[in-house]
């Protein structure tokens, strides 16, 4: 079958006229769902004519055999809501994303298995991609404009020529995806580098390309090769992430719109990346390790044109100036951005709430990996019998918190390089290993977390037996909001872990700023919702707190504080802070 939306020599196609591609990268699983419309709206405002969007494997199927598509990972009502606001959509369901997401969208269920060849054409992995592509597919293929719907392409993996180069990969996932039933054309995307951009390529995959800047030459090594069809740049990097403890990442508008006027003057199609970046809500946030291991912070604002809360930037009426060059823009409504409400809440205390999440995991010889201990566990307890003194060598994944006899000596941090610390006279060890976000990119994707081989004590194996224990961080949201209150909070001298709460009032829903600036390391719920982590490090003071999620009258937040509290007040603040100073 022949789509309505075609590859010509020169141009994209659509019903036999050429057509140029301005899109939007828009992350569904990082918008609140009933901001979906309102995010997409803003994105057609404008001048976009579609939506790219990544599918997180994890995020549908965090555990095998359990697969979700409703509420926050309702693919087909996003794609439904690009429809019915005029605009087509992109599809980049990997099964790798990258996206700075967690594990790169890899669940972990897959990549704990030590036999398995992630991104390649062993037969075990091909057999869990295709059971995923086709419940991906199930719900893409109706809604593809030959149906009807909004979808005009799809990519095939994701920037795989920085990875690798196995060319029985990529024909499976093409045969893969054309079996169930995708009919659009199918792309690839790699950074313009020759070796990237071949190693990547296939003979049913168009080449796009991803790069933010030197336009000209961008374009001229992807036009090298891709001789024919439409250029396209699939990742125009108007932004960029942010790691806890760097500072805050923007770009001149001026110069990032100059840059997409460059692009759209060469004829070229664009996507821009992001349009709106998000919010990693959860546990969702990925890290980066080039040589140094670096997790992303909560926020995914990317520096859009359309921020974090909603807001249009400064950015975006700069790239809405642009893209009237060169196609019609709606015309923008009168709209000014309101400050949000600052209520504030003295907090109350529940001790020891990870004990309200504990799973006893038994006796074990040597520590387990988290990996091990099963899917999508962040925060283990190991306890042994280390009698003596001496330095203390333990390699972490991520961050651990290190106790003799129940006293607090210190902390590993896998970011700063730290492996050893000096142990006082004692008996019990206790270390709490904390997964501060999974790698995303390159080959450290699916590495094992928590405590990794045996610790050591002046160079002796701290053999078994390991007392183990798995924190359920997710439901600890609910279990400190039911638990019954155990102490006053005292600013200055609460430590953790604890979990905190407060009610505050609201005359209406709301987007709320949490100012996180008097804690230290934690989670945080608004009404049951899991804003994300927070850090003292910085750069992000504030977690946003979207509007659908509050509510007129009473409204809750939690805290699990896990190292100690300097302000025992919730407040908000009437804008967000994500370039705090780095401590």
């Amino acid at each position: 079958m022949t789509s309505r939306f075609v590859i010509g020599e020169t141009d994209f196609l659509l019903d036999g006229a050429p057509h140029r591609i301005i899109s939007g990268a828009m992350h569904y699983p990082r918008v609140h769902p009933e901001l979906w419309r309102d995010r997409v709206r803003k994105a057609r405002l404008m001048g976009l004519n579609a939506i790219e969007t990544y599918v997180a494997w994890n995020a549908h199927e965090p555990v095998k055999g359990e697969w979700r598509e409703d509420g926050d990972v309702d693919l087909g009502r996003f794609l439904d809501i690009i429809a019915e606001e005029g605009m087509h959509a992109i599809v980049r369901p990997g099964p790798y994303v990258c996206a700075e997401w967690h594990n790169g969208g890899l669940p972990t269920w897959l990549t704990s298995d030590p036999n398995m060849r992630l991104r390649s054409s062993d037969p075990a992995y091909l057999a869990e991609v295709s059971a995923y592509l086709q419940k991906v597919n199930a719900i893409v293929a109706p809604r593809q404009i030959d149906r009807g719907g909004s979808v005009i392409l799809v990519q095939i993996e994701n920037e795989y020529g920085a990875y690798g180069s196995d060319k029985e990969y990529l024909d499976a996932l093409v045969r893969l995806t054309r079996a169930s039933g995708i009919t659009v054309p199918l792309t690839q995307v790699d950074q313009p580098i020759p070796h990237m951009l071949e190693n990547g390529a296939h003979s049913e995959l168009h080449k796009t390309g991803s790069f933010g800047s030197r336009i000209d030459e961008r374009l001229a090594t992807l036009r090298e090769h891709q001789p024919t069809g439409p250029l396209m740049c699939m990742e125009f990097w108007c932004g960029w992430f942010d790691h806890w403890g760097e500072k805050h990442h923007t770009t001149a508008f001026a110069d990032s719109a100059a840059d997409l006027d460059r692009l759209l003057t060469a004829g070229a199609s664009v996507n821009i990346y992001m349009v709106h970046g998000g919010t990693n809500f959860g546990l969702t946030a990925g890290a980066n390790d080039s040589g140094r291991y670096l997790p992303m912070v909560t926020s995914y604002d990317y520096d859009s044109p359309v921020s974090e809360s909603g807001d249009l930037t400064e950015k975006f009426h700069a790239f809405r100036e642009v893209i009237a060059r060169h196609a019609p823009v709606p015309d923008l409504p009168d709209a000014q951005p309101a400050l949000a409400p600052t209520p504030h809440a003295v907090l109350e205390a529940v001790t020891d709430p990870l004990a309200l999440v504990a799973t006893d995991l038994g006796e074990f010889e040597t520590p387990p990996t988290m990996d091990e201990l099963g899917a999508d566990i962040v925060l283990v307890e190991y306890v042994t019998d280390a009698r003596g003194t001496g330095v203390l060598e333990a390699e972490v994944r991520d961050y651990a918190w290190v106790e003799r006899d129940g006293r607090p000596v210190g902390r590993l941090q896998r970011t700063l390089g730290d492996g050893s610390l000096a142990l006082p006279e004692g008996q019990t060890l206790r270390l709490l290993v904390e997964e501060t976000g999974r790698v995303n990119y390159d080959q450290e994707i699916g590495e094992a977390k928590g405590l990794i081989g045996t610790p050591r004590l002046d160079g002796r194996a701290l053999d078994g037996p390991w007392r183990v224990r798995a924190f359920d961080v997710a439901a600890l949201g609910a279990a400190v909001s039911d638990a019954a209150l155990t102490a006053p909070v005292e600013s200055g001298r609460t430590v953790g872990p604890v979990g905190l709460r407060a009610a505050f009032e609201l005359d209406e829903a709301a987007d709320l700023f949490l100012d996180t600036a008097g804690w230290g390391k934690g989670y945080a719920w608004v009404n049951g919702f899991f804003l994300g982590r927070y850090w003292r490090r910085g750069p992000q003071r504030t977690l946003y707190v979207p509007a659908p999620v509050t509510r007129a009258g009473r409204n809750e937040v939690v805290i699990v504080e896990l190292e100690a509290v300097a302000d025992a007040t919730a407040r908000f603040l009437p804008r967000p802070d994500l370039g705090h100073e780095v401590e």
